[in-house]
């Protein structure tokens, strides 16, 4: 992907994800700025040009609700970020909404919890309602459901679900806007000789110890925040662009293949949505570390993990289950769907096929996780 230009990326992508965060919609108070969205809305508007497929994930909730209750700025406890959550969202969809609606355009809201890309089938439900909102010529904007999401108020944030709504869609490209430029050598707030990277091949520890431990009173993601985004996405097949989401016409400028912002290239292989959820999206219950032979087997042969190669079992898991495949180290390089319980797998571990049918009387499956519900991550 490396040869490809930015107006390649870009026309490249049928399917968008956009994901905008609270310091470009809102001020310092949180009050939503009505001509910043209405201008980003009209890029989208022209984005969506040709049959393009692009959804929006918003953040403001909680600012918004902190700017319309004229509460000065963010609170600190988890009532009071959830009450601001409920205020503000309708707020933000009613802003969308007006500026929508001269286009013959929908704005469909879709609330989402970290559970809801843990559990299969409320995943596919969910990207078959996106899916289906296409046909209907709306624009989905997602937001995380703040009012009952302890985790994602407390440490989580936008960017992640970003990009996990891009690997739920299998989008080729992810734009993230912020406040900022785009990843610089420095902190540009703080550094005036820091200079914009405009093209980042692969995130390495090189490019993650660029990020700055920043953030804002509204806000709740940072630099670092968005290169793990980034990962996730670049790792799964699909490009990244950050930009400054307060700039006029940004997204004509990324749209028109303009070289603003920082490109991230996609590193990883194009993976169905299957193998995406599996490996990006779904949070593990347990770990399993191998020892050598297995970590190769897995890793470089394509090969199922057997009960023999498993050292050490952590974490309490069910069958069918997602878990962390670890090397020796403990360092985790695949995830799969394991085909015994934790105690199952803790009876059985070490053993191979003929030693299980001795101590157990059966062996129901021979794999412990098998090659087709598994997705190796690097």
């Amino acid at each position: 992907m490396a040869e490809f230009s930015r107006t390649d990326v870009v026309a490249r992508a049928e399917t968008v994800v956009i994901k905008v965060g609270t310091n470009v919609l809102a001020d310092s108070t949180g009050t939503l700025d009505r001509a910043r969205i209405q201008s980003l809305t009209e890029q989208l508007v022209r984005s969506r040009s040709g049959g393009r497929r692009v959804v929006l994930v918003s953040s403001g909730a909680i600012g918004a609700g902190v700017g319309r209750m004229g509460l000065g700025k963010r609170p600190t406890d988890l009532p009071h970020l959830q009450a601001c959550a409920a205020v503000g969202q309708c707020a933000l969809m009613q802003a969308y909404q007006e500026s929508l609606s001269p286009h013959g355009i929908h704005a469909a809201q879709i609330l989402l919890t970290a559970s809801d890309f843990d559990n299969r089938v409320r995943y596919l439900n969910a990207r078959h309602t996106i899916l289906t909102l296409f046909e209907y010529n709306c624009l989905p904007i997602i937001n995380e459901n703040d009012t009952v999401s302890v985790a994602e108020i407390k440490f989580g944030d936008n960017d992640h679900l970003a990009a996990m709504v891009a690997n739920l869609l299998q989008a080729p490209l992810l734009i993230l806007l912020t406040n900022v430029d785009g990843l610089h050598t420095g902190d540009p707030r703080q550094d005036a000789n820091a200079k914009l990277v405009e093209t980042v091949p692969h995130i390495d520890k090189s490019v993650t110890e660029l990020a700055a431990a920043t953030t804002s009173e509204l806000g709740t993601g940072g630099m670092r925040s968005k290169l793990r985004a980034a990962r996730i996405a670049t790792a799964a097949g699909s490009a990244v662009i950050m930009a400054n989401g307060s700039t006029d016409g940004i997204l004509d400028a990324v749209f028109g293949g303009q070289t603003v912002g920082t490109l991230f290239l996609p590193h990883g292989e194009a993976l169905s949505a299957r193998r995406r959820w599996l490996a990006f999206t779904a949070r593990p219950r347990g770990a399993l570390r191998l020892d050598e032979g297995a970590h190769r087997a897995v890793e470089s042969s394509g090969r199922s993990l057997l009960p023999v190669g498993v050292v050490e079992i952590t974490g309490t898991f069910g069958k069918g289950e997602v878990v962390s495949i670890c090397n020796r180290e403990g360092v985790e390089f695949a995830r799969g769907l394991t085909n015994y319980s934790s105690a199952d797998a803790e009876r059985i571990r070490g053993l191979a096929t003929e030693q299980i049918l001795r101590v157990v009387g059966k062996v129901p499956y021979v794999e412990l996780v098998h090659r087709d519900n598994l997705a190796v991550i690097g």
